[in-house]
């Protein structure tokens, strides 16, 4: 698929010096940006379904952990002493 996108005059300058600093094309590193820019909205957008989803399933249980449990928990992680998660309570 063939895209144009216009730029004004000031970015355009700008990105044509970027991709000379890093000896590439201006082509590169636009797309490079649109990629990331992509894959940081698609990881936002799943991230927001898993909070409602997570949200949706504590109102129907009451199950969840405190904050102190998930940060002694945590806390645990990479030590000699690292836990299971504790369970899920009401």
């Amino acid at each position: 698929m063939a895209v144009s996108v216009k730029l004004d005059d000031e970015l355009k300058g700008r990105l044509q010096k970027l991709a000379t600093n890093r000896r590439r094309s201006a082509h590169w590193i636009m797309r490079e940006a649109i990629q990331q820019y992509v894959d940081r909205e698609e990881a936002r957008t799943s991230f927001v379904q898993e909070a409602l989803a997570s949200w949706s399933e504590y109102q129907t249980t009451g199950q969840h952990l405190t904050g102190d449990e998930v940060r002694n928990w945590l806390g645990t992680w990479g030590t000699d002493k690292e836990t299971e998660a504790p369970a899920c309570h009401e």
